[in-house]
Parts: structure tokens; sequence; C-alpha cells
């Protein structure tokens, strides 16, 4: 495993180059899972399969181009400014939104901002129409005069699934090496929308973020992400069984087929299969940048999503310095956003925006 060490006298990554390196790790997983972003369409099987026609098995870079036309009718729409040769700049996806809006959170309102505020902030800076699933409902009972924690169990079906996670990562960017400081901002963020798993979901990735500033392995960061979650939740039973396969040294393949198969009926926006896909890419990564983005995106579900938090946490681990050239050079430094005042802005200006917030937490 590799490990990352810090303190005096130590090499590693400094913070502003591990911070970017979130940043950066971010939208490039965002970008290589987005054109199979649908998980009953694009299994693990079909995304191999993908590949192989394309002969990019094992896959090292951004998705290839479709080999046929069925593959590319069945790819996400968005699939032409997404595939390798073809990006310039990052193309807008809520999964980058979202760390977009808390960053402005923080500079807004600062740590002690509560629910209310994050609402109000969605409802003056995010189209409604680039809202989905649990973040649609809650944006719904937000224009209806509801509040939190209203605003998350009113007619909404999608309490448990994906959207807080995605929500989580400025929260561990922010407070670096402080996991259960960044589970707390996580979950006020989070209950705007979600409850049950959706909130451990989010409490669960911004803790994981934070520890890989200071980890010294993967598995390490894990620990601590678990330590914030109640141990009896389904997430932290389902994080655990993947941890326990990994140790018995199955394959990743066996890994994810057991546990598919132990989450099956949850959906593939739920978080609890995600973070076991999650899980699954970054302890068979290994510490290698590549190896965690491409084997978290071909374990399919929210490919997207997933592919964004491993990339976070894995940027993070690596820093901004050492994550390779074929993933940051097609980005151009440049966010595509919905986000109110926010498009076009450069990666590199949120990642010194973020760092300030991290050197003011310390």
């Amino acid at each position: 495993m590799t490990t990352h060490p810090t303190g005096p006298g130590r090499a590693g990554p400094d913070l502003a180059d591990r911070v970017y390196g979130g940043w950066l790790g971010r939208v490039a997983g965002n970008m290589l899972g987005k054109p199979v972003e649908q998980g009953e369409v694009w299994t693990r099987e079909r995304i191999d399969g993908y590949l192989r026609r394309a002969g990019a098995l094992p896959l090292t870079d951004y998705l290839p181009e479709p080999a046929d036309e069925a593959d590319a009718l069945a790819l996400r729409p968005e699939w032409r400014r997404c595939v390798r040769g073809r990006i310039h700049g990052s193309c807008r996806d809520d999964d980058v939104d979202y760390a977009i809006l808390g960053l402005h959170l923080l500079e807004s309102h600062g740590f002690g901002f509560t629910t209310e505020q994050v609402g109000d902030l969605w409802l003056l800076g995010l189209p409604y129409l680039q809202t989905f699933t649990a973040e649609r409902a809650a944006y719904r009972n937000l224009a209806n005069g509801l509040k939190p924690p209203l605003t998350a169990t009113y007619d909404n079906p999608y309490q448990e699934w994906i959207g807080a996670l995605i929500r989580a990562d400025v929260h561990g960017w922010t407070r670096p090496g402080d996991p259960r400081a960044a589970a707390g901002l996580a979950r006020r963020d989070a209950v705007l929308s979600h409850t049950g798993n959706g909130v451990y979901g989010a409490m669960w990735a911004a803790a994981l973020i934070s520890a890989a500033f200071t980890a010294p392995t993967v598995r390490d960061a894990l620990d601590s992400a678990l330590a914030v979650i109640p141990a009896s939740s389904r997430l932290a039973r389902t994080v655990r069984r993947v941890m326990s396969l990994h140790e018995a040294r199955l394959s990743w393949e066996e890994t994810l087929g057991t546990v598919s198969a132990e989450t099956a009926g949850l959906g593939w926006i739920h978080t609890v299969p995600n973070a076991a896909v999650l899980t699954a890419g970054l302890l068979y990564g290994d510490g290698d940048f590549t190896r965690t983005v491409t084997l978290t995106v071909r374990g399919g579900l929210d490919t997207d999503s997933n592919g964004a938090t491993a990339g976070s946490v894995a940027g993070v681990f690596t820093g901004a310095a050492a994550v390779p050239a074929r993933w940051k050079d097609p980005l151009e430094d440049t966010v595509r956003s919905a986000v109110f005042g926010f498009d076009g802005v450069r990666i590199s200006a949120l990642a010194e925006r973020t760092l300030r917030l991290a050197t003011a937490a310390t």
C-alpha cells in the first residue's frame, strides 16, 4: 500500500497540493464516469465489454470513443465532450456543482452555517432543473415554504440515495485531518434533503476525504471514516464487508460480485451499494490515482458520482503534482457550472479559495 507521510521532517505533498489534487480528482473522475452514468444499462460487464471492443482494457485514461453504434446510442448524450480526444474543459454536472456550492456556502456563512442557509443558497444560486432525486424534492419543499427537517421527509422517496454524499467533499477539504469535524459539517448540509444512510453517506465521505490528508494508507482513512457513523448502520456494515473481502484476498471482481448480491434491490443510485463500489475502488486501487478512478468507474452503478469521490480521495492522497497529465491537461483548468456566477471558473482558483478556508480552520 502506498503511504503518504506528513509532518515535520517527512516528505509528502503540502496542503495546497493536496487540496488542488482533490479538486482535480473530483472533476476528472466525474468526467471519466459521465458517459456510462446509467446503472441499470451500464453494468460492470457491459462497461468492460465496451472497453474490450474499443481496445481499452485495462482502462488507463478517459473512456475511448465507442467502437460500434449500439454502444454510442446507449451512452449519455454528453459523451462527445467526455471521451478522450474530445475533452476541452469539464462538462457541467451536479457532482461538481455541489462542490462549488459548498465552497460558496462556507465563504458566505463560515463553518457555523445552518441547514436553513444551505437551502437559501440553493434557491438563490442553483437552477431547479439542475437538481435531481432527493435534492429536487427538497428544493420543491423549500419553494413551498417547508423548513428542515421536513424538506427531507415530505414527499421524498429518495432520502437514502447518493445525493448528500456527492455534496460532502468541501467539508473534508476544509477540515484536513479532522474527520469528525468534517462529518459534522456534512451532516448539517445533508439533513436538508436526506435521512438515515443518506446522511451517513455524506458524513462518511467527508470524513474519508478529511482523513486522506493525514492517514498513512487508504485503509487507515477508511477506518477513520467508519468511526463517525453508526456501526450498526447498513452503510457501515457494507463498507466493512468490502474491507473484509479485500483483506481475505478476493479479487476485485469477486468482491464486487459478492457485495452486489448482498445489496440487490436497493437500486443503482442508493448510497449503500455505491459506497461498496467506491470502497472497492479505493482498496484495490492501492494508492494509485489512475487505478483507483478507473476501477471505481468500471464498478458501475452511479459511475460519475463514484468516480468523482474516488478521484477526490485519490487526489488528496497523491497531491495534484502526482496526478498524471493525461487526467489534468484535457480539463484545461476550467469548470462548467450551473451555479450562478461560477460558470467557467478555474479549477486552480477553486482550490486556492478552498485552501484559504482550510487554513483558517486550523
